[in-house]
């Protein structure tokens, strides 16, 4: 005889059944994955992939860039740069070449200008000397101060008695018959009547003289 439910007891819910069964099944469905992965060789943490011994088979082509024997745009650029440094240092060069000639040029120019208005008063001073008003009076030692300062700057005196003629810094005034120095072989000077004058390698003006021929 069956015992009849007691007014206090409850039947299950449809639902609360469902759950219990879906949660044995998912219990069931572990074990057997974990059962499965434990049965494969090397377990799951090992993967069988072949790395190749040169890192650039990994790609199938280029990445960017240049190309084998190919120029990129960037060493163009700097080719193209370097260049235009070569032709700016060039062009440097050349106009520091320019710039100092130039200078010096007119540097001398400015010191031939100056040469030019003192040579009435170096004539004076040459005469002076030749007749000597100029030895042991004041002035002689004024005249060698500028003398000597004109050297500084470049300037040379020429025109010495006993030397060969030279028709580049000497011009000749007077042709008379004199005793040359011993050896003489060629037209010599034999007197300065004015002294030349020279700045660098350029002659001022040349020296006034009187020349003999040798006998």
């Amino acid at each position: 005889m069956t015992d009849a439910p007691r007014p206090d007891e409850q039947p299950q819910q449809p639902d609360e059944q469902l759950g219990r069964d879906e949660e044995h099944v998912g219990h069931q469905g572990q074990g057997e994955a974990g059962a499965h992965a434990s049965a494969e060789p090397g377990g799951s943490d090992e993967f069988d992939v072949q790395v190749p011994d040169d890192a650039s088979e990994l790609t199938d082509g280029p990445t960017g860039g240049a190309t084998d024997g190919g120029a990129t745009p960037e060493g163009d650029l700097a080719a193209s740069y370097l260049e235009d440094l070569r032709r700016l240092q060039a062009e440097y060069v050349n106009y520091k070449r320019r710039v100092d000639r130039d200078r010096a040029l007119a540097t001398d120019a400015g010191v031939r200008s100056v040469l030019e208005a003192l040579i009435p008063a170096l004539d004076d001073i040459h005469l002076a000397r030749e007749h000597g008003d100029l030895e042991g009076t004041p002035f002689e030692r004024i005249s060698d101060k500028l003398e000597s300062a004109l050297g500084r700057f470049g300037v040379e005196r020429l025109g010495e008695p006993g030397v060969a003629f030279d028709p580049a810094v000497h011009e000749a005034l007077m042709h008379v018959e004199a005793e040359l120095p011993e050896g003489a072989e060629s037209t010599t000077v034999v007197a300065v009547l004015q002294p030349g004058w020279k700045v660098g390698d350029r002659v001022v003006r040349p020296a006034r003289v009187s020349v003999a021929d040798p006998h």
